[in-house]
C-alpha cells in the first residue's frame, strides 16, 4: 500500500452513535481495531501487509460523550466552507475576499447566511448592490457548516465516497 494514496491515509472514526466524530490516520486506526476498541463498518479496499484489510471507515465501541463545540464564524472558516472559491464566478485560489451578500448598507448582517468567499474582480463588481442588482449569482447559497469536522474535511485532497453519507443524512 502506498503512503501517498490519500484515500488511503485517512479513516472516518463514528462514535458509538454512528456519528462522525474524527478523522484518523490508518495507523490510528488500526490500533483501535486490534485493541478492542472500533470494529471495521467499511474497508478501504487496500491490504496492509498483505494480510489485513485496510478500513475506511471504523465505529467505536463505547459511546465517547464530546463536549459541545460551536463552529466559529471567522473568514478562515468561510474560506474552508467555500473551499476557497469565489461564490460568483468559481475562480478558485488566489487572493480572496469576503463579501456580504445582502450588503450591511442595505440591512445584511455578519452571519454564516450572509457572508462568501469572492475573488476581487467580483467584489468590485458587485460593490455595495444586491446580487440581482449587479446581475450577478450565486454558484452555492451561504451556509452554515454542520461540524468543525465537516470544516475539516474540506481540507482533504479527497474524501472518500463513503463518508458522504455520515456527513449529509439530513441534507
Amino acid at each position: 500500500m502506498s503512503d501517498g494514496e490519500p484515500s488511503a491515509k485517512n479513516v472516518l472514526v463514528l462514535n458509538s452513535t454512528f456519528v462522525p466524530i474524527n478523522i484518523a490516520s490508518w495507523r490510528r486506526a488500526i490500533k483501535l481495531i486490534f485493541n478492542g476498541k472500533a470494529v471495521t463498518v467499511e474497508k478501504n479496499g487496500h491490504l496492509i501487509n498483505g494480510k489485513f484489510d485496510l478500513p475506511l471507515i471504523i465505529k467505536l465501541n463505547k459511546y465517547v460523550p464530546l463536549p459541545y463545540s460551536r463552529i466559529v464564524l471567522s473568514r478562515k472558516n468561510i474560506y474552508l466552507r467555500d473551499n476557497h472559491t469565489c461564490q460568483y464566478c468559481g475562480k478558485v485560489g488566489g487572493n480572496m475576499t469576503i463579501d456580504h451578500v445582502v450588503p450591511k448598507s442595505r440591512g445584511g448582517g455578519d452571519g454564516w447566511d450572509n457572508l462568501v468567499t469572492c475573488c476581487p474582480r467580483c467584489n468590485s463588481k458587485k460593490g455595495d448592490q444586491t446580487i440581482e442588482a449587479a446581475g450577478m449569482f450565486l454558484k452555492r447559497s451561504p451556509y452554515k457548516p454542520p461540524s468543525g469536522l465537516y470544516l475539516h474535511m474540506t481540507r482533504l485532497r479527497s474524501v472518500p465516497a463513503g463518508w458522504y453519507s455520515y456527513f449529509f443524512k439530513n441534507n
